[in-house]
């Protein structure tokens, strides 16, 4: 029986445990690798550490700040040029669009009198009606009263 165990154990350990042969494979993959590659990272990083610093000195100005100052100050030239350039067209655009504006808020006063002129006589009409309304049913009271007070 315990033959049997070390057996059925044995043949689990050989169908399932796959990890003698995956260790092996990887090591004659890394070694394989290694072996054709033959350190070619390592020099390139080597190569890319030496051209660092000489791609820093060609491309780099020494004299950052003074070539920050002329770009600022041709900044602001082209800025000030600009503004009156944009100030130029704005005064010739203001003086025909004010005009433009100016007979059309005209137009549209005289559009908003007549259309305030209209209501104002529509409740001139609807307050004459309801003075008429209270008038005559005041009267109408006021008879009723008559008829009933005896003075």
């Amino acid at each position: 029986m315990e033959k049997i165990a070390k057996d059925v154990g044995d043949i689990q350990s050989r169908l399932l445990d796959h990890r003698p042969v995956i260790n092996a494979e990887v090591r004659y993959f890394v070694r394989e690798f290694e072996e054709k590659r033959g350190h070619r990272e390592s020099r390139l990083l080597e190569n890319l550490n030496k051209m660092v610093p000489e791609t820093n000195e060609q491309m780099l100005p020494t004299d950052l700040q003074g070539m920050l100052s002329d770009v600022v100050t041709r900044l602001e030239a082209a800025n000030h040029m600009a503004d009156r350039v944009q100030q130029r067209e704005l005064e010739a655009q203001q003086s025909t669009q004010l005009q433009a504006n100016m007979e059309h808020l005209k137009d549209d006063w005289a559009e908003f009198l007549k259309e305030q002129q209209r209501l104002k006589e529509e409740v001139d009409e609807e307050h004459a009606k309801a003075v008429g309304q209270l008038s005559t049913r005041y009267s109408e009271k006021k008879k009723d009263l008559t008829k009933f007070s005896p003075f």
